[in-house]
Formats: C-alpha cells, sequence, structure tokens
C-alpha cells in the first residue's frame, strides 16, 4: 500500500512539474518595460560613470598644485684647470630642495565652483537620459502593442470573410446572383492578406526597436491596454520651466559663470616657494636657501582681459541658447496639447459614431445582398469600409497613447 502511495505522490509531483513548466513566460507589460529599461539601457550606465567621473575630478580641485623637487648644482665652474670639477671651488655646491606653487585663492574657489557646477549638470544629464530612456521605451512598446491588436483583429477578419463566402454560396446554389460573385470574397480575402503582411513587417521593425531598450525581452509577448495618461494643459504649461532639458541650463549656467570668475582671477598674482639645501666642500659648510616669487600680471590687456571677454560671450551664448529653447518647448507643448485634443475628440467620435455605423452599414448591405435588393459589390464596399474604420481606431489608440506619453515624461513626470 506504501509504494500504491509513493507512486501516486511521484505522478502527482510529475504532473504538477509538466504543468508548471508548459505554462508561458508572463507577458510583458508596460511597466515591466520601463523597469527593464532602467536595468538594461546602456546609455544610463554611460551617464552613471559621467557623474562618478565629475565627482572624482571635484576632489583635488581646490587643491594646490603637486610640490617640485629640484636638483642641481650651483657655482659650478666651466673654465680654466678647475671646470667641471666639484671639489675644487668652494662655492660650488649641490643643491636639492621643493618648490610649490600657490595660485590665488579666488582661482581656487572658481576651480571648485565649476567642479561643484559640473557635478550638478552630469547629475541632472543622467535624470533628462533616465525620462529620455523610459519615454523612448513606452514610445516603442505602445507602437508594438498597436501592431499586435491590428494583427489580432485579422482572425475577426478572415471569420468574417468566411461567412460572406457562405452567404454567397448559399445565394448562388438558390439560383440567385452571379458566378462572378464568387470572386469578391476570396479578393477581399487576398487584400486582407497583404495589409497583414505589411503589419508582420512593422511588427518585426518595432520589436527591433523595443529591443534597442529592453534587450532581449523585447521579443516578449505583450500585455496590457494602450496606456492614456491624463493631460492636465495647465499643469504642464505651469511645469514647463521643469522641463529636465530646460533644468539642464541652470548648472551649465553655475560652470560658466564660475569660468568667468575663474578667468577675472587670473589677473590676481599667484605666487611660489622654494626651500633648498646646499651642500659645499667640508670646509666651508651647508647653506640653507629660501626664496619666494610672485607672478607680474602686468599685461592684462593682451592675456587676461581677452580670456575674461571670451568666457562672458560664452555665458551670454548660453543665456541666449536658453531662452531660445524656452520658446521651443513652449511652441512644442502648445503642439502636443493641440496634437493631444485632436487625437482625443477623434478616438472618441470613432468610438461612438463612425464604428456603429460602419457596422451598420455592413449589416444592411448584407441584408439587402441576401434579400436580392444589391450586388455584392455593395456588401464588399462596406466591409471594406469596416475594415478601415476598425484599424484606424487602433491607429487613433496608439497616436493618443503616443501623444500622452511624450507629454507624461516631459512634464507630469518630471519629478519620477
Amino acid at each position: 500500500m506504501s509504494n500504491c502511495f509513493s507512486l501516486s505522490g511521484h505522478l502527482a509531483a510529475g504532473v504538477l512539474a509538466a504543468v508548471l513548466f508548459s505554462q508561458p513566460a508572463a507577458a510583458l507589460t508596460l511597466d515591466e518595460a520601463l523597469r527593464q529599461a532602467e536595468r538594461e539601457a546602456p546609455s544610463l550606465t554611460a551617464q552613471a560613470a559621467q557623474v562618478e567621473a565629475a565627482r572624482s575630478s571635484a576632489i583635488p580641485a581646490g587643491a594646490l598644485p603637486d610640490p617640485k623637487l629640484l636638483l642641481g648644482a650651483q657655482n659650478l665652474p666651466i673654465e680654466g684647470d678647475n671646470r667641471g670639477r666639484f671639489d675644487r671651488e668652494p662655492m660650488t655646491m649641490q643643491m636639492v630642495g621643493i618648490m610649490q606653487e600657490v595660485p590665488n585663492r579666488a582661482k581656487r574657489r572658481a576651480r571648485v565652483d565649476v567642479a561643484q557646477a559640473g557635478i550638478e549638470r552630469a547629475t541632472l544629464a543622467q535624470r533628462v537620459e533616465l525620462l529620455k530612456v523610459r519615454r523612448e521605451t513606452a514610445l516603442a512598446w505602445i507602437a508594438a502593442r498597436a501592431v499586435e491588436e491590428k494583427l489580432a483583429l485579422f482572425q475577426t477578419l478572415y471569420a468574417e470573410n468566411e461567412l460572406l463566402v457562405k452567404a454567397v454560396r448559399a445565394r448562388l446554389a438558390g439560383g440567385r446572383g452571379q458566378a462572378a460573385d464568387s470572386v469578391g470574397p476570396r479578393q477581399e480575402a487576398a487584400l486582407l492578406a497583404e495589409q497583414e503582411d505589411q503589419l508582420l513587417q512593422s511588427r518585426t521593425q518595432q520589436r527591433a526597436a523595443l529591443r534597442r531598450w529592453i534587450g532581449p525581452r523585447g521579443d516578449e509577448p505583450l500585455a496590457g491596454r494602450l496606456p492614456n495618461w491624463p493631460v492636465d494643459a495647465q499643469h504642464y504649461r505651469h511645469n514647463l520651466q521643469r522641463h529636465p532639458e530646460l533644468a539642464l541650463f541652470g548648472p551649465m549656467t553655475d560652470e560658466a559663470q564660475a569660468e568667468v570668475r575663474q578667468a577675472v582671477a587670473d589677473k590676481q598674482p599667484d605666487w611660489s616657494w622654494e626651500l633648498a639645501y646646499q651642500n659645499r666642500d667640508a670646509a666651508f659648510g651647508d647653506m640653507l636657501s629660501v626664496q619666494f616669487s610672485v607672478d607680474l600680471p602686468l599685461f592684462p590687456g593682451s592675456r587676461q582681459n581677452p580670456r575674461i571677454a571670451a568666457k562672458q560671450a560664452q555665458l551670454s551664448q548660453l543665456e541666449a541658447e536658453r531662452y531660445a529653447a524656452e520658446r521651443a518647448h513652449a511652441q512644442q507643448l502648445a503642439d502636443d496639447l493641440a496634437e493631444y485634443q485632436r487625437l482625443d475628440r477623434a478616438l472618441r467620435r470613432s468610438q461612438d459614431l463612425l464604428l456603429p455605423l460602419a457596422e451598420e452599414k455592413v449589416k444592411l448591405s448584407l441584408a439587402d445582398y441576401r434579400a436580392g435588393a444589391s450586388e455584392l459589390a455593395g456588401v464588399i464596399a462596406a466591409r471594406r469600409e469596416l475594415i478601415e474604420a476598425r484599424l484606424k481606431h487602433i491607429d487613433f489608440e496608439q497616436r493618443r497613447a503616443l501623444a500622452s506619453a511624450r507629454l507624461y515624461f516631459a512634464y507630469a513626470g518630471v519629478n519620477q
């Protein structure tokens, strides 16, 4: 009896394992695609490395330059019988020392400011890249999902075409209609196959675009409806200045201003000190030397001032570019909002009016055909209009989802 129970247990375990391993992998939702992109995108790895590089570069920004080792010989004779000899002249000395350059305090402070602004710029650039990756991943997922919805629709279209074939055969069998009517449904099926081939090509292309952002998982089945993030036009206009690409001008301006201060600091003198030990003949004793040197910026008109003017011009250029970018983004926001509102109205019109009317027209045309009150061409034309209306409805859903994604990841999602 125990052997029977053991055998039954093994069989149950085997059946359970077979069921578990035979189940398909979970389909890829939009949220999972976004998380995968954050883990997978090489550009985010590059931006993280750039931030780390900026932080590492800032560590020595305000430090003094490395000291210099001084080695040499002083008062070495070059004429007479003692030329080239270190031990014949009492003034000949072998020297070893150290020298330290000391840039002025304003210059060192400006270098620190430049480095800190570089960290802020790299950090914000990383955030901009993250939003870009999320946006492009969402756009790629939406496009791929829309193609899948269209391809799924074709199963229904082929089934409806088969019903039309049967209706035509029944009418011909009843001695009504024309023999040429049998060709119409087959022509429609061929046109459907042609459209399906185009969608299969598009699916391959859209999957390649999705793999760019999430890697091999871009080939997994997709799940979920096309998204439609709420669009708050007033909120987006209010957040225009917080657009990541515009916010990036903040640390860029800070960096440019610090470079101007650094150029101005060049007009203040730097200085250095030297400490040297000199070894002489034992009969005279060794010596110690201390020396200070100070830069003399005596010609600022041809040296420091042109560099200051160049940095100020670069700052002015950056400010002008920021104003231009603000106007460009304001125009883009207005365009995107208008596009979204148009697509939202078009989608509602398609759902509430165009699709029901197209379906009703097919039903009426088919009823008239069966009653002998119309030709098959009318039914074929009505079905073609319905097919186009269904595909166009998915197009409207896709384009509205794309428009809302662009708005969301540019403005509503800036804090994510």
